[in-house]
């Protein structure tokens, strides 16, 4: 039995252009060195997709990187409840704190390169530099 993937979210995870979905997003497939972290190309090097649709348009990535912060703690939480409990009287929760704490700055930079992929899944369709190339 064959399990179908959408294309779409494969390119998400991937990190690949919204518009042609296999353009890379990021000069680096790696977050290392961190300095480069969110270094783009201008446009996709294959379909010519414009990434920075305007000036500052990356600003709302910040709302997103919350959503999935929140997210993530939620199920840390909610796994951490459910393996270990949570208690004042062991210090559990201090413990889970510390933890999640420790989880968020490790993750935070995968964080921000997926709060941009999203953001800008939700701007750009599917084959949006063909329609404009067209018109």
């Amino acid at each position: 039995m064959e399990v179908k993937i959408s294309n779409r979210i494969v390119s998400k995870v991937t990190m690949k252009c919204p518009s042609c979905h296999k353009g890379n997003m990021f000069t680096n497939k790696s977050i290392f060195p961190l300095k480069d972290l969110l270094k783009m190309p201008e446009r996709c090097p294959v379909c010519n997709q414009k990434y920075e649709i305007e000036v500052g348009f990356w600003y709302g990535t910040g709302y997103v990187s919350y959503a999935i912060s929140v997210a993530t703690i939620f199920v840390m939480a909610i796994l951490y409840a459910l393996t270990v409990g949570f208690s004042y009287k062991n210090s559990s929760i201090y413990f889970f704190i510390g933890v999640m704490i420790s989880a968020l700055v490790i993750l935070q930079p995968w964080i921000m390169r997926y709060s941009r992929v999203l953001y800008l899944y939700v701007f750009v369709k599917y084959g949006q530099s063909k329609k404009l190339k067209s018109a």
